[in-house]
């Protein structure tokens, strides 16, 4: 991704909060001179991965394929003394835009509707062979609700409802077409995203940056 591409998709992120009258803890708003003030104050920020992660996965179709993220808690997972222990992020999804298919080795997480237009996800359980499970049942908790699903089924979830999903769940999510901006809240147990993340086809988790104009904000990576 070009750094022109991330701060407007920043930029837009933070707009779509703010018509929704969401609003993100102060650091997300510095400037890059605010960090560089600021750098003595950033060692938990840093050690637990807080703040803004804009991401194509390495597809270079940022609009088809990416999210913008903000991680507002976390901890370690090699070290229970850092941040909370557990994490909270907010995910914005632009119509059509989606979050390949994916499953945590380790993670539960709650996915919520905060917003904006209707979550969509498409499910299965992993085979054994690390592949989609196109056969077996899947059995997923919604707003506490247990439900049964067949293999692949495709579950829309409207503002202010939520799915729970499992390690060893695949997942894929996107914002409704024609439904407007989403606003995705995820809480989860401590997340890790150098390890805990297994995609099925997509070449890795971040974004590689060109650096075209300067950076208007940092991403979590760049403090």
């Amino acid at each position: 991704m070009k750094r022109s591409e991330v701060n407007l998709a920043i930029k837009e992120a933070i707009k779509t909060l703010d018509d929704n009258g969401f609003r993100l803890p102060s650091f997300a708003y510095w400037t890059v001179d605010e960090w560089k003030q600021n750098h003595h104050q950033l060692d938990n920020l840093r050690e637990v991965g807080l703040g803004w992660d804009v991401t194509d996965f390495g597809t270079g179709n940022f609009a088809k394929v990416g999210a913008v993220l903000f991680t507002v808690r976390n901890g370690s997972p090699k070290d229970a003394t850092l941040g909370t222990p557990y994490a909270e992020k907010i995910i914005l999804l632009k119509p059509g835009q989606e979050i390949p298919f994916h499953y945590h080795v380790v993670k539960t997480e709650d996915i919520i509707n905060r917003g904006g237009g209707v979550l969509v996800l498409e499910l299965y359980n992993s085979a054994e062979d690390g592949g989609l499970d196109r056969v077996s049942p899947i059995h997923v908790k919604m707003d506490g609700i247990l439900h049964t699903l067949p293999a692949g089924a495709v579950v829309e979830v409207e503002k202010g409802n939520s799915i729970t999903l499992h390690p060893g769940l695949y997942h894929r999510f996107c914002a409704k077409k024609d439904a407007g901006d989403l606003i995705v809240g995820e809480v989860s147990s401590v997340n890790d995203d150098e390890t805990d993340n297994v995609f099925l086809e997509v070449p890795e988790r971040f974004a590689r940056i060109e650096e075209n104009v300067p950076a208007e904000f940092l991403l979590c990576s760049e403090y």
